[in-house]
C-alpha cells in the first residue's frame, strides 16, 4: 500500500478498516478474456460504476492502489461529519442553559474519545465499500497501482509479486483528487496538515491556522473552534466561502467570528517559518492589516487537484491537463473506449456528483448510444452543502451568477426569524431564498442557510429537476411547525405578487356583491 493515506493511530478501529478496503492477504485475480468494463480507482465513482455494471452482467474489473471508498470515506465526509456532529452536541450543552436545562459543570471534550468515535463509525461503515463485498458482487478486484500500456490495455503493479496485464474493452477513469499545495513562501520548510492526515490528530492542537475557507476550510474551523482550539482562518481572497451566495457566506462568517475563529482575508502574500518546539510562524497582511501569528499546527485547505500521476495516460491516447482527464458531455475522453468520472473528470467535487456522473457512464459505455439514448453530465442539476452550523446549502443559479449568465430573475426571501420551529429551537439564524425567472414561478436557483440546510435544499432540487413551480409549492401541505414550511411561505409570497393592483380592485368589488350570499 502506498503512503497516499495513514491509518494513524493503528488502532482496532483502523485495523478494522483497512481489511475492510484494503485487506492484507488479498490475492489478485488472475485476468485471461478482455473484461467488458475496467475502472481504475475506487472511490465512489469507481464503485458505483463497477456494481452497476457488474449488476447488469458486465464483465468488470476494479482496480485500487490505496484504500477503497476513496477520499469520502477514508478523509472526507465520513470522518468530517463525525467531528462536526460532536462539535455540534458541544455546543448545544453549553448553551443549554438558554433552554432551561441546567448542568453540574461545564460541557468539556475528551479529544482521544470523539477521534476515536470517528474512527470506530467509519470502520463500521466501511463495509459498504470493502473488497469482499464487490467481490461477492462479481467484481475482479485488483490491488496495485495501473498504468496504460495502450489504448485498449492496462498493468498493474500488485503489493506484491509481478506486473499483471489485463485487457478490456471499455474502461473508466475515476481516480479522485487530493489536496492541492500551494505556493506559499517556506510552506515547503514546515509540517503541515491536509484533510489526508488531519483526522489522524491524537491531541487538541492548542492554537491552529487554517489556509483555504472554502467548505473544509470553514468546517474545520468552526469544528476545532467548538473543541477548542484557537483558530485562525486565512484566505487570499476578499471572502469566505466565495462561490457561495455573498449574503449567506457573510452569516456564516458572523457565526465563525462568534464563535471565537479569527478570519483574516485577503491574506496575500503570506510567509511561514519554523518557530521552534514544532510550532510555526505565520506572518503576512490582510485587509485588516499586518499579522504574525504563531500556531501549534497548520492545516492547508486550498482546493483539489487530480490523481494523473503513473497513469501513462498518452499511451491510451487520453488527454489531460493540470484540471484533469478532458471528457465531453457524455463524460468520453479523446479515446473513444475510455471514459472518465468524478473529480479526475469534473469541478464538481462531491460525493453526490460523482455518483450521478457513474450512472451516466454505466449507460453510455455499456450501452449502444443511439440519436436520444445518451446520458449528459450536463443535464444534471447539483446541489451543495457546506456543513457547518448553521448549513450553507445551494443549488441552481447563484444571483452573480444570474447576472452574468443574463438571466433575468426576480428574488423572493424568507428569514428563519419568522419561522415558528426555528424560533422555538433557537436556530432562527437562517434564511431561505430562491430565484425564480423572471415573470414566472419557475425556480432557477436557490440558497438556505439552516440547522439542516442540507436536507432542506433537496425540495427545492427536486421542484427545479422536474420543473415544479414555486405556485405548486404553495398548494403542498406541510406538517407544522417545520423549517420546510417556509419554502411553502415562499410560495405564498410568490403568490401575493400576482395580486396586481387592479387584480386586487376586482377581487375587493366581487366580494361586495357576494356578501351575505347564501
Amino acid at each position: 500500500m502506498s503512503d497516499w493515506i495513514q491509518l494513524q493511530p493503528f488502532d482496532e478501529h483502523n485495523a478494522h478498516l483497512r481489511d475492510n478496503v484494503h485487506p492484507r492477504d488479498w490475492t489478485n485475480p488472475e485476468p485471461a478474456r478482455p473484461y467488458q468494463l475496467v475502472v481504475i480507482g475506487a472511490g465512489t465513482a469507481g464503485l458505483v460504476t463497477a456494481a452497476g455494471a457488474a449488476g447488469l452482467g458486465a464483465r468488470v474489473a476494479l482496480v485500487e492502489r490505496d484504500l477503497m471508498g476513496g477520499d469520502c470515506l477514508n478523509v472526507g465526509c465520513v470522518p468530517s461529519k463525525s467531528l462536526i456532529q460532536t462539535g455540534r452536541v458541544l455546543a448545544e450543552l453549553r448553551e443549554a442553559a438558554n433552554f432551561g436545562v441546567r448542568l453540574d459543570s461545564p460541557a468539556e471534550l475528551d479529544f482521544a474519545a470523539a477521534m476515536q468515535r470517528m474512527r470506530r463509525l467509519r470502520a463500521r461503515i466501511s463495509h459498504v465499500d470493502s473488497a469482499q463485498r464487490f467481490a461477492d458482487l462479481g467484481v475482479d478486484v485488483y490491488f496495485g497501482q495501473a498504468r496504460f500500456a495502450g489504448p485498449t490495455s492496462l498493468e498493474i503493479q500488485p503489493d506484491r509479486g509481478s506486473a499483471q496485464n489485463v485487457r478490456f474493452k471499455k474502461a473508466v477513469i475515476a481516480t479522485g483528487a487530493r489536496a492541492a499545495v500551494p505556493p506559499i513562501a517556506g510552506l515547503d520548510q514546515v509540517d503541515y496538515l491536509t484533510n489526508e492526515s488531519v483526522f489522524s490528530l491524537t491531541e487538541l492542537p492548542g492554537r491552529l491556522a487554517i489556509i483555504g475557507a472554502g467548505p473544509i476550510g470553514v468546517e474545520l474551523a468552526q469544528v476545532f473552534a467548538r473543541f477548542g482550539s484557537r483558530v485562525t482562518l486565512l484566505e487570499r481572497s476578499s471572502r469566505i466561502l466565495n462561490r457561495e451566495d455573498p449574503d449567506a457566506a457573510a452569516l456564516i462568517e458572523q457565526q465563525l467570528v462568534d464563535e471565537g475563529v479569527q478570519i483574516e482575508v485577503g491574506s496575500d502574500p503570506m510567509q511561514l517559518a519554523a518557530a521552534g518546539e514544532g510550532r510555526i510562524q505565520i506572518t503576512g497582511k490582510s485587509q485588516a492589516g499586518p499579522f504574525d501569528i504563531r500556531v501549534d499546527k497548520l492545516l492547508v485547505a486550498t482546493g483539489r487537484q487530480p490523481n494523473l500521476e503513473d497513469l501513462q495516460l498518452a499511451k491510451a491516447g487520453v488527454d489531460f491537463d493540470r484540471s484533469g482527464v478532458r471528457v465531453n458531455d457524455l463524460l468520453r475522453t479523446s479515446n473513444r473506449r475510455i471514459y472518465a468520472a468524478g473529480d479526475v473528470a469534473s469541478r464538481f467535487q462531491f460525493t453526490h456528483a460523482a455518483d450521478f456522473m457513474a450512472r451516466i457512464v454505466i449507460q453510455n459505455a455499456l450501452f449502444k448510444i443511439g440519436p436520444w439514448g445518451a446520458k449528459k453530465v450536463s443535464h444534471l442539476l447539483i446541489p451543495r452543502a457546506t456543513y457547518t452550523a448553521p448549513e450553507l446549502a445551494q443549488v441552481g443559479l447563484t444571483e452573480q451568477e444570474a447576472r452574468q449568465t443574463g438571466v433575468p430573475i426576480t428574488t423572493l426571501i424568507q428569514p428563519l426569524s419568522e419561522n415558528d420551529r426555528a424560533i422555538l429551537e433557537g436556530t432562527e439564524n437562517g434564511f431561505i431564498k430562491v430565484h425564480l425567472k423572471r415573470g414566472s414561478d419557475q425556480i432557477v436557483g436557490a440558497t438556505v442557510v439552516a440547522r439542516n440546510g442540507g436536507d432542506l435544499i433537496s425540495e427545492l432540487t427536486l421542484a427545479m429537476q422536474n420543473r415544479v413551480g414555486l405556485a405548486q409549492i404553495a398548494n403542498t401541505i406541510h406538517p407544522y411547525p417545520t423549517q420546510a414550511d417556509a419554502i411553502r411561505r415562499l410560495g405564498d409570497q410568490y403568490n401575493r405578487t400576482r395580486l396586481t393592483p387592479l387584480a386586487t380592485r376586482l377581487l375587493k368589488t366581487l366580494m361586495r356583491f357576494n356578501v351575505g350570499q347564501p
